[in-house]
Protein backbone atom coordinates (compact mmCIF):
# COMPACT_ATOMS: atom_id res chain seq x y z
CA UNK A 1 0.00 0.00 0.00
CA UNK A 2 1.89 3.19 -1.38
CA UNK A 3 0.98 6.31 0.75
CA UNK A 4 2.51 9.55 1.08
CA UNK A 5 2.33 11.76 3.82
CA UNK A 6 3.76 15.39 3.92
CA UNK A 7 4.93 16.42 8.51
CA UNK A 8 6.37 19.55 7.86
CA UNK A 9 5.19 22.17 6.09
CA UNK A 10 8.44 22.63 4.44
CA UNK A 11 7.56 19.23 2.17
CA UNK A 12 3.79 20.81 0.81
CA UNK A 13 4.37 21.82 -3.02
CA UNK A 14 4.94 25.03 -4.08
CA UNK A 15 3.14 27.36 -3.92
CA UNK A 16 1.54 26.06 -0.67
CA UNK A 17 5.23 26.53 0.96
CA UNK A 18 5.33 30.37 0.08
CA UNK A 19 1.79 30.40 1.92
CA UNK A 20 2.99 29.79 4.99
CA UNK A 21 3.83 32.84 7.01
CA UNK A 22 5.95 33.06 10.05
CA UNK A 23 3.45 33.22 12.61
CA UNK A 24 1.72 29.83 11.14
CA UNK A 25 4.99 28.22 10.88
CA UNK A 26 6.00 28.91 14.71
CA UNK A 27 2.43 27.77 15.35
CA UNK A 28 3.04 23.64 14.18
CA UNK A 29 6.77 23.88 16.01
CA UNK A 30 4.58 24.56 19.00
CA UNK A 31 2.24 21.75 18.71
CA UNK A 32 5.32 19.56 17.66
CA UNK A 33 6.98 20.82 21.17
CA UNK A 34 2.95 20.33 23.78
CA UNK A 35 1.83 17.40 22.06
CA UNK A 36 -0.80 19.08 20.69
CA UNK A 37 -2.71 17.62 16.97
CA UNK A 38 0.40 17.86 14.76
CA UNK A 39 0.80 18.35 11.00
CA UNK A 40 -0.35 16.14 8.77
CA UNK A 41 -1.22 15.95 5.75
CA UNK A 42 -1.55 13.27 2.87
CA UNK A 43 0.60 14.76 -0.51
CA UNK A 44 -3.21 14.33 -2.55
CA UNK A 45 -5.47 15.88 -0.43
CA UNK A 46 -2.39 18.97 -0.20
CA UNK A 47 -2.49 19.40 -4.17
CA UNK A 48 -5.85 20.07 -4.01
CA UNK A 49 -5.39 23.37 -1.88
CA UNK A 50 -4.56 26.50 -3.40
CA UNK A 51 -1.96 28.91 -1.65
CA UNK A 52 -4.86 31.26 0.00
CA UNK A 53 -5.38 31.25 4.06
CA UNK A 54 -9.40 30.99 3.17
CA UNK A 55 -9.60 28.23 0.48
CA UNK A 56 -11.71 25.30 1.59
CA UNK A 57 -8.97 22.38 1.30
CA UNK A 58 -5.76 24.50 2.67
CA UNK A 59 -7.67 25.34 5.99
CA UNK A 60 -8.71 22.30 6.53
CA UNK A 61 -5.52 20.29 6.76
CA UNK A 62 -3.04 23.69 8.00
CA UNK A 63 -2.89 24.49 11.76
CA UNK A 64 -4.06 27.71 12.42
CA UNK A 65 -2.70 29.65 15.78
CA UNK A 66 -6.44 30.15 16.24
CA UNK A 67 -6.51 26.73 17.83
CA UNK A 68 -4.92 27.92 20.51
CA UNK A 69 -7.41 30.10 21.90
CA UNK A 70 -9.45 28.98 24.53
CA UNK A 71 -12.70 27.83 24.13
CA UNK A 72 -14.95 27.40 27.19
CA UNK A 73 -17.12 25.55 26.00
CA UNK A 74 -14.64 22.80 24.77
CA UNK A 75 -14.44 19.41 26.49
CA UNK A 76 -11.99 16.79 25.51
CA UNK A 77 -14.41 14.17 24.90
CA UNK A 78 -17.21 16.22 22.93
CA UNK A 79 -19.14 13.32 22.45
CA UNK A 80 -19.11 12.15 26.02
CA UNK A 81 -17.75 8.31 24.56
CA UNK A 82 -16.47 7.27 27.93
CA UNK A 83 -19.15 7.48 29.49
CA UNK A 84 -20.42 4.39 26.97
CA UNK A 85 -17.52 2.98 26.81
CA UNK A 86 -18.30 -1.01 26.88
CA UNK A 87 -14.51 -2.50 26.70
CA UNK A 88 -11.29 -1.06 25.85
CA UNK A 89 -11.82 0.55 21.94
CA UNK A 90 -15.62 -0.66 21.89
CA UNK A 91 -18.64 2.30 22.53
CA UNK A 92 -22.38 1.35 23.38
CA UNK A 93 -23.98 4.12 23.43
CA UNK A 94 -27.25 3.24 21.15
CA UNK A 95 -29.29 0.17 21.54
CA UNK A 96 -28.81 -1.39 18.08
CA UNK A 97 -25.37 -0.53 17.09
CA UNK A 98 -22.09 -0.02 18.72
CA UNK A 99 -18.55 1.82 18.20
CA UNK A 100 -14.65 -0.01 17.51
CA UNK A 101 -12.27 2.50 17.35
CA UNK A 102 -10.01 0.21 15.59
CA UNK A 103 -7.85 2.45 13.44
CA UNK A 104 -5.29 4.00 15.25
CA UNK A 105 -4.12 6.78 12.48
CA UNK A 106 -5.28 8.91 9.56
CA UNK A 107 -4.34 9.96 6.40
CA UNK A 108 -3.52 13.25 7.92
CA UNK A 109 -5.22 15.57 10.90
CA UNK A 110 -7.92 17.37 10.26
CA UNK A 111 -7.77 20.82 12.00
CA UNK A 112 -11.51 20.12 13.62
CA UNK A 113 -11.65 16.55 14.58
CA UNK A 114 -13.68 15.76 17.35
CA UNK A 115 -11.38 13.14 18.45
CA UNK A 116 -8.76 15.55 18.07
CA UNK A 117 -7.46 14.98 21.48
CA UNK A 118 -7.41 11.15 21.56
CA UNK A 119 -5.55 11.39 18.16
CA UNK A 120 -3.08 13.65 19.73
CA UNK A 121 -1.37 10.62 20.96
CA UNK A 122 0.26 7.69 18.94
CA UNK A 123 -2.36 4.99 18.91
CA UNK A 124 -2.01 1.13 16.32
CA UNK A 125 -4.86 -0.68 14.82
CA UNK A 126 -6.69 -2.86 17.53
CA UNK A 127 -4.55 -5.67 18.19
CA UNK A 128 -5.97 -9.10 18.73
CA UNK A 129 -5.81 -9.22 22.27
CA UNK A 130 -7.61 -6.14 22.56
CA UNK A 131 -10.34 -7.66 20.25
CA UNK A 132 -11.10 -10.04 22.59
CA UNK A 133 -13.21 -8.48 24.93
CA UNK A 134 -15.05 -6.99 22.09
CA UNK A 135 -16.20 -10.15 20.63
CA UNK A 136 -17.19 -11.41 24.41
CA UNK A 137 -19.10 -8.31 24.25
CA UNK A 138 -21.16 -8.63 21.19
CA UNK A 139 -21.60 -12.35 22.16
CA UNK A 140 -23.25 -11.26 25.09
CA UNK A 141 -25.43 -8.23 23.22
CA UNK A 142 -27.41 -9.80 20.58
CA UNK A 143 -29.31 -6.74 20.48
CA UNK A 144 -26.64 -5.19 18.90
CA UNK A 145 -27.35 -5.19 15.30
CA UNK A 146 -24.85 -3.05 13.31
CA UNK A 147 -20.80 -2.29 14.41
CA UNK A 148 -18.97 1.30 13.28
CA UNK A 149 -15.70 0.53 12.70
CA UNK A 150 -13.86 3.52 13.28
CA UNK A 151 -10.60 5.54 15.17
CA UNK A 152 -8.65 7.17 13.26
CA UNK A 153 -9.18 5.81 10.12
CA UNK A 154 -9.65 1.75 9.38
CA UNK A 155 -8.49 1.75 5.68
CA UNK A 156 -5.00 2.87 7.41
CA UNK A 157 -4.30 -0.73 7.71
CA UNK A 158 -3.54 -2.92 4.86
CA UNK A 159 -6.49 -5.78 3.41
CA UNK A 160 -5.30 -8.77 5.31
CA UNK A 161 -5.24 -7.20 8.67
CA UNK A 162 -8.73 -5.63 7.93
CA UNK A 163 -10.08 -9.07 6.59
CA UNK A 164 -8.78 -10.78 10.10
CA UNK A 165 -11.21 -8.06 11.99
CA UNK A 166 -14.11 -8.86 9.82
CA UNK A 167 -13.81 -12.40 9.90
CA UNK A 168 -13.33 -12.13 14.08
CA UNK A 169 -15.96 -9.96 14.11
CA UNK A 170 -18.30 -12.09 11.92
CA UNK A 171 -17.31 -15.32 14.02
CA UNK A 172 -18.58 -13.88 16.74
CA UNK A 173 -21.63 -12.24 15.91
CA UNK A 174 -22.83 -13.73 11.97
CA UNK A 175 -24.90 -11.85 9.68
CA UNK A 176 -23.34 -8.57 12.07
CA UNK A 177 -23.93 -5.19 9.78
CA UNK A 178 -20.46 -3.60 9.70
CA UNK A 179 -20.18 0.27 8.53
CA UNK A 180 -17.03 0.96 7.98
CA UNK A 181 -16.08 4.63 8.59
CA UNK A 182 -13.46 6.46 6.36
CA UNK A 183 -12.16 9.51 4.77
CA UNK A 184 -9.24 7.77 2.56
CA UNK A 185 -11.42 7.98 -0.34
CA UNK A 186 -10.96 11.74 -0.24
CA UNK A 187 -7.59 11.88 1.16
CA UNK A 188 -5.63 9.12 -0.08
CA UNK A 189 -8.27 7.61 -3.00
CA UNK A 190 -5.36 4.81 -3.96
CA UNK A 191 -6.04 2.81 -1.21
CA UNK A 192 -8.95 2.23 -1.85
CA UNK A 193 -8.03 -0.75 -4.68
CA UNK A 194 -10.49 -3.00 -6.37
CA UNK A 195 -9.05 -5.39 -4.17
CA UNK A 196 -10.23 -3.49 -0.78
CA UNK A 197 -13.96 -3.43 -2.56
CA UNK A 198 -13.70 -6.87 -3.39
CA UNK A 199 -12.18 -7.96 0.42
CA UNK A 200 -15.96 -5.22 1.03
CA UNK A 201 -18.22 -7.11 -1.13
CA UNK A 202 -16.74 -10.73 0.58
CA UNK A 203 -18.00 -9.06 4.15
CA UNK A 204 -21.47 -7.83 3.29
CA UNK A 205 -23.86 -6.59 4.51
CA UNK A 206 -21.16 -4.13 4.63
CA UNK A 207 -21.60 -0.20 4.06
CA UNK A 208 -18.74 2.32 3.83
CA UNK A 209 -19.44 6.03 5.06
CA UNK A 210 -17.00 8.56 4.15
CA UNK A 211 -16.68 12.87 4.84
CA UNK A 212 -16.49 14.65 2.65
CA UNK A 213 -17.15 18.74 3.03
CA UNK A 214 -16.59 20.22 0.02
CA UNK A 215 -16.84 19.73 -3.86
CA UNK A 216 -13.41 20.48 -4.81
CA UNK A 217 -12.72 16.92 -2.48
CA UNK A 218 -14.43 15.13 -5.31
CA UNK A 219 -11.37 14.85 -7.59
CA UNK A 220 -10.80 12.43 -10.62
CA UNK A 221 -8.99 10.19 -8.52
CA UNK A 222 -11.47 10.12 -5.99
CA UNK A 223 -14.70 9.88 -8.17
CA UNK A 224 -12.74 6.92 -9.25
CA UNK A 225 -12.62 4.99 -6.41
CA UNK A 226 -16.24 5.65 -5.21
CA UNK A 227 -17.29 4.38 -9.04
CA UNK A 228 -15.58 1.24 -8.03
CA UNK A 229 -17.61 0.98 -4.39
CA UNK A 230 -21.28 1.89 -6.38
CA UNK A 231 -20.63 -0.44 -9.28
CA UNK A 232 -19.31 -3.44 -6.84
CA UNK A 233 -22.52 -3.28 -4.87
CA UNK A 234 -20.74 -1.07 -1.83
CA UNK A 235 -23.75 1.30 -0.08
CA UNK A 236 -21.65 4.45 0.30
CA UNK A 237 -23.17 7.32 2.80
CA UNK A 238 -21.63 10.75 2.81
CA UNK A 239 -21.30 12.77 5.96
CA UNK A 240 -20.73 16.69 5.92
CA UNK A 241 -19.34 18.86 8.90
CA UNK A 242 -20.43 22.23 8.66
CA UNK A 243 -17.64 24.48 8.89
CA UNK A 244 -17.63 28.12 9.00
CA UNK A 245 -15.14 29.49 6.27
CA UNK A 246 -15.35 26.52 4.22
CA UNK A 247 -18.58 24.89 3.21
CA UNK A 248 -21.07 27.41 5.46
CA UNK A 249 -22.66 28.32 1.98
CA UNK A 250 -25.54 26.77 0.66
CA UNK A 251 -24.47 26.98 -2.79
CA UNK A 252 -21.72 25.47 -2.06
CA UNK A 253 -23.48 22.24 -0.22
CA UNK A 254 -25.43 21.77 -2.67
CA UNK A 255 -22.83 21.47 -5.29
CA UNK A 256 -21.73 18.67 -2.77
CA UNK A 257 -24.38 17.11 -2.53
CA UNK A 258 -25.51 17.02 -6.33
CA UNK A 259 -22.18 16.02 -7.26
CA UNK A 260 -22.88 13.10 -4.35
CA UNK A 261 -25.64 11.64 -5.98
CA UNK A 262 -23.90 11.79 -9.65
CA UNK A 263 -21.90 9.01 -8.08
CA UNK A 264 -24.24 7.33 -6.61
CA UNK A 265 -23.82 8.60 -3.60
CA UNK A 266 -26.36 8.90 -0.58
CA UNK A 267 -25.78 12.22 1.47
CA UNK A 268 -26.34 11.26 5.04
CA UNK A 269 -25.45 13.89 7.91
CA UNK A 270 -24.47 17.24 7.73
CA UNK A 271 -22.68 17.64 11.28
CA UNK A 272 -23.30 20.98 12.97
CA UNK A 273 -19.32 21.10 14.83
CA UNK A 274 -18.27 19.23 18.09
CA UNK A 275 -16.63 21.06 21.00
CA UNK A 276 -13.83 19.78 20.53
CA UNK A 277 -10.54 21.78 21.83
CA UNK A 278 -9.22 24.19 19.47
CA UNK A 279 -11.81 24.27 16.63
CA UNK A 280 -14.19 27.02 17.42
CA UNK A 281 -12.90 28.77 14.58
CA UNK A 282 -14.86 26.49 12.15
CA UNK A 283 -17.95 26.68 14.48
CA UNK A 284 -20.94 27.82 12.67
CA UNK A 285 -23.24 29.92 15.19
CA UNK A 286 -26.29 27.21 15.61
CA UNK A 287 -29.00 29.08 14.20
CA UNK A 288 -27.25 30.82 11.48
CA UNK A 289 -27.03 26.85 10.55
CA UNK A 290 -30.26 26.38 10.64
CA UNK A 291 -31.31 29.48 8.60
CA UNK A 292 -28.93 27.96 5.96
CA UNK A 293 -30.24 24.55 6.36
CA UNK A 294 -33.69 26.01 5.53
CA UNK A 295 -31.93 27.63 2.32
CA UNK A 296 -30.47 24.53 1.15
CA UNK A 297 -33.95 22.90 1.19
CA UNK A 298 -34.67 25.30 -1.73
CA UNK A 299 -31.61 24.30 -3.28
CA UNK A 300 -31.79 20.57 -3.36
CA UNK A 301 -34.18 17.49 -3.90
CA UNK A 302 -34.95 15.14 -1.17
CA UNK A 303 -32.97 12.68 -2.13
CA UNK A 304 -29.28 15.09 -1.78
CA UNK A 305 -31.07 16.42 1.35
CA UNK A 306 -28.60 15.04 4.08
CA UNK A 307 -29.93 15.06 7.86
CA UNK A 308 -28.63 17.85 9.72
CA UNK A 309 -27.65 16.85 13.23
CA UNK A 310 -25.81 17.64 15.98
CA UNK A 311 -24.45 15.07 19.03
CA UNK A 312 -25.32 16.61 22.12
CA UNK A 313 -22.49 17.91 24.35
CA UNK A 314 -20.81 15.65 26.45
CA UNK A 315 -22.76 11.99 25.64
CA UNK A 316 -26.03 13.18 24.77
CA UNK A 317 -27.02 10.96 21.67
CA UNK A 318 -27.61 12.38 18.30
CA UNK A 319 -30.44 14.84 17.62
CA UNK A 320 -31.62 16.36 14.50
CA UNK A 321 -31.64 20.01 14.32
CA UNK A 322 -34.37 22.00 12.98
CA UNK A 323 -36.08 25.40 14.01
CA UNK A 324 -38.29 24.26 17.18
CA UNK A 325 -35.02 22.61 18.57
CA UNK A 326 -34.43 25.37 20.96
CA UNK A 327 -35.69 24.84 24.22
CA UNK A 328 -34.46 27.97 25.66
CA UNK A 329 -31.41 29.49 26.56
CA UNK A 330 -29.25 31.00 29.28
CA UNK A 331 -26.33 33.25 29.93
CA UNK A 332 -23.61 31.07 32.50
CA UNK A 333 -19.93 31.70 33.21
CA UNK A 334 -19.52 30.44 29.46
CA UNK A 335 -21.72 32.88 27.91
CA UNK A 336 -24.98 32.57 26.24
CA UNK A 337 -25.81 28.89 25.70
CA UNK A 338 -28.67 27.21 23.85
CA UNK A 339 -30.78 24.78 25.41
CA UNK A 340 -31.50 22.08 23.51
CA UNK A 341 -33.83 18.97 24.31
CA UNK A 342 -32.33 15.90 23.78
CA UNK A 343 -34.05 11.78 23.43
CA UNK A 344 -35.51 11.25 26.95
CA UNK A 345 -36.66 15.15 27.67
CA UNK A 346 -32.86 16.44 29.17
CA UNK A 347 -31.88 19.88 28.08
CA UNK A 348 -28.55 19.62 26.81
CA UNK A 349 -26.12 23.29 26.57
CA UNK A 350 -24.33 24.61 23.46
CA UNK A 351 -23.15 27.60 22.71
CA UNK A 352 -24.60 30.52 20.50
Amino acid sequence: MSQVFITSWKELPEPLVSSVDAQEAAFIETLNASGGLPFMVSAHFAALAKPDKTDPIRQQFMPYPAEGVPDPFALADPLGEAKHQAAPRLVHQYRDRALLLAGGSCAGYCRYCFRRVWMSRPQHFISGEELLPVLVYLKGHPEIREILISGGDPLMAEDGTLATLFQSLRIARPGLLLRICTRLPITQPSRLTLETVRLFRAYRPLRMVIQSNHPRELAAGTQEALRTCVDQGIPVHVQTVLLRGINDDAQVLAALFRECLQLGLSPYYLFQLDLAPGTAHFRVPLKTGLALYEELKRHISGLGLPVYALDLPGGGGKIPLHQGVIAGEQVDSQGLVYLLQGPEGKLWPYPA
